[in-house]
């Protein structure tokens, strides 16, 4: 089975969000970081049961590529966890925008992928993780496509193009 969509994002779990930003900061100059701690998941599903999950996310522009620096904050079974302990740290997924959501993730449970971790937003974006890793050794991150999704991309590119180096972080409303 062909899978026919273009990774828009790769994603590293970090042990401190913050950290990790100095260290990305350091090593690559990249900048600036949006910055969302704690976001507001009012929906999550961990292997299809109701769920719960803390995490906060950095992202920021790298090229053509958008950079994520995702940490989980408790213990909950997660895609994350399923991947990397406290303190642990590595890639993690590469994520996609389908024109279709649904049929997407269809198409990856027939080739035997399983959603392990779906979640929405309190905005209403929101995404399903794929487990790839017997295929590609790491998860698709699959979107919900949104206008909300589309801004938050378009944001982040527009202030890597035009960062002055101040600012690193940029704090976001963890509810977007």
């Amino acid at each position: 089975m062909q899978f026919r969509h273009r990774t828009i994002q790769n994603a590293y779990f970090v042990a401190d969000l913050d950290a990790a930003i100095d260290r990305w900061h350091a090593r690559w100059g990249l900048g600036p970081f949006f910055v969302r701690r704690h976001i507001a998941l009012p929906q999550v599903r961990y292997r299809g049961m109701e769920a719960s999950l803390d995490i906060s996310a950095a992202y920021v522009q790298a090229g053509d590529i958008m950079v994520e620096l995702v940490t989980q904050h408790d213990d909950a079974p997660s895609a994350f966890r399923e991947m990397f302990g406290a303190g642990q740290e590595g890639f993690h997924h590469v994520a996609v925008v389908p024109d279709d959501y649904d049929t997407l993730l269809a198409r990856y449970a027939e080739a035997g992928f399983e959603v392990v971790t779906e979640l929405r937003t309190a905005s209403g974006r929101g995404a399903a993780y794929v487990d790839t890793r017997a295929w590609l050794g790491h998860f698709v991150e699959v979107y919900w496509p949104s206008e909300g999704l589309s801004r938050l991309y378009r944001d982040v590119a527009a202030a890597a193009a035009g960062w002055d180096g101040r600012n690193l972080r940029i704090e976001v409303d963890p509810a977007g």
